[in-house]
């Protein structure tokens, strides 16, 4: 099989709004010695993918690239291995971590995939061999892209933090987008308790089929973390999946001694003060997540192998390579229930 010399990807020659991608062919070389090539097959998007298009997400390693590829995540087949490679061959499905650098999970994070390196929306990505993971094999690589940075993150949050979630937990899970779904078919396949929050009660009904036991449209029910506490008599959660950023109502939901995962900021409005004092007197555990290692991402695998139809991604809609500009526009709408998709 003959290697591709070129390859076609969507790139920012200026950020400040995704309307300013183009499309641009360049070459593409053969995979060095611990590299792989892999024909990427379908891409998903991130928040974060927005920040980085507006100019608002900081480059925490420095600069990003010129002309940078965006997106963190993407599933493949590997079509070339380089000549120290042993663990791949041509025709393997993968996906790539996020953190290309991040194998182990007290390994350090360098390398972020449409951020400090080029991303994954192009046709051919050379990659390190030992960022890859094997895709589990009920999967599509539409359903497979949507692992890496959204799935990952809500399996750290859930089963890698200071304890793992357990049957008979209490979960409350703030939205409905990528890693809030994650999250609730996780969490449901530990049997825990899940309470879902949305402004939508059409969002509301997919989760509760997704396996929601309680489910609060914050819009009706403003004081949404007084409803938690009736929802669990009084108790509070055990853990809150924050993807909001605003942390007060999630102190007011929290059982004392519980966990609160700080994903996300989509809604921040809190200033520091406003943290500090609700931690300490609540004695809450607060934990950073930043997607996860290669390591979580293999266990991760096997969970979503070992309960097939409760984990299955939840995808909202699936655009073509050429309509990647309105893929962004759909995420921005935040009218999707689960993660948006791009065929590459």
């Amino acid at each position: 099989m003959s290697l591709p010399t070129t390859t076609r990807q969507w790139c920012y020659p200026q950020l400040g709004s995704f309307d300013n991608l183009v499309i641009q062919e360049v070459p593409v070389g053969g995979p060095k010695a611990n590299e792989v090539l892999v024909k990427i097959h379908a891409v998903s998007l991130q928040f974060r993918d927005l920040l980085i298009a507006s100019g608002d997400y900081p480059a925490r390693y420095g600069s990003m690239p010129p002309n940078l590829v965006p997106c963190s995540d993407g599933a493949g087949e590997v079509i070339a291995v380089g000549s120290d490679v042993a663990e791949w061959k041509a025709g393997d499905r993968v996906c790539a971590n996020v953190m290309l650098d991040k194998v182990h999970n007290d390994a350090p994070i360098n390398l972020a995939l449409g951020g400090e390196v080029h991303g994954m929306l192009t046709q051919y990505r050379t990659l390190p061999a030992n960022s890859l993971v094997r895709i589990p094999e009920h999967l599509s690589y539409e359903e497979a892209a949507t692992l890496p940075c959204a799935g990952l993150t809500a399996y750290n949050a859930l089963l890698s933090g200071y304890e793992p979630v357990k049957a008979g937990d209490t979960i409350l899970v703030q939205g409905t987008g990528g890693v809030s779904m994650f999250a609730l078919q996780f969490a449901v396949a530990s049997g825990a308790t899940v309470i879902v929050l949305s402004s939508d009660d059409e969002k509301l009904k997919v989760a509760t089929k997704l396996g929601a036991k309680h489910v609060i449209n914050y819009k009706t029910t403003p004081n949404w973390a007084e409803e938690a506490q009736k929802r669990t008599n009084g108790r509070g959660v055990d853990r809150v999946i924050e993807v909001a950023g605003n942390l007060q109502p999630s102190f007011a939901a929290i059982r004392r001694g519980g966990s609160i995962d700080i994903i996300g900021f989509v809604g921040a409005n809190s200033a520091p003060f406003d943290i500090i004092l609700p931690t300490i007197a609540k004695q809450v555990n607060i934990r950073g997540i930043y997607a996860g290692s290669v390591v979580q991402f293999n266990n991760m695998n096997r969970l979503i192998a070992a309960n097939v139809e409760t984990t299955r991604p939840v995808i909202d809609k699936v655009f073509a390579f050429e309509e990647a500009k309105a893929a962004f526009a759909h995420l921005k709408s935040q009218a999707h229930v689960g993660k948006v998709v791009i065929k590459v």
